[in-house]
């Protein structure tokens, strides 16, 4: 049973009861629990993603220790900005577009 973090942004105070009911609330939208089966934490994403679905507002990470996932990190996200989260030689990396020349030559 690995720990789980989960991790909220500009979400509905829903979320902030129900996951404070089962995990601990560290900071305001950082949550975490020690020890959480597969089971549980498969239940309350499947309780956080119908929320999203209907609410669509925020963001959510959660993440949790999996031997046999890329870089040993279970990943699930909701919201935006969606982050391209790519496996590379056994490690993940967030995959960012270039800004365009065009782009770049009206930040100056």
């Amino acid at each position: 049973m690995p720990l789980t973090v989960i991790i909220t942004r500009d979400v509905e105070d829903r979320y902030r009861g129900f996951l404070g009911s089962a995990m601990l609330e560290l900071a305001p939208g950082v949550y975490a629990q020690p020890r959480m089966s597969a089971g549980v934490r498969a239940r309350i994403w499947a309780v956080v993603e119908e929320w999203h679905g209907r609410l669509r507002r925020g963001s959510i990470v959660m993440c949790w220790a999996e031997a046999a996932a890329p870089g040993g990190l279970g990943l699930a996200t909701l919201g935006e900005p969606p982050k391209d989260v790519v496996a590379h030689d056994g490690i993940l990396l967030v995959r960012r577009a270039l800004p365009s020349r065009e782009a770049a030559a009206n930040a100056d």
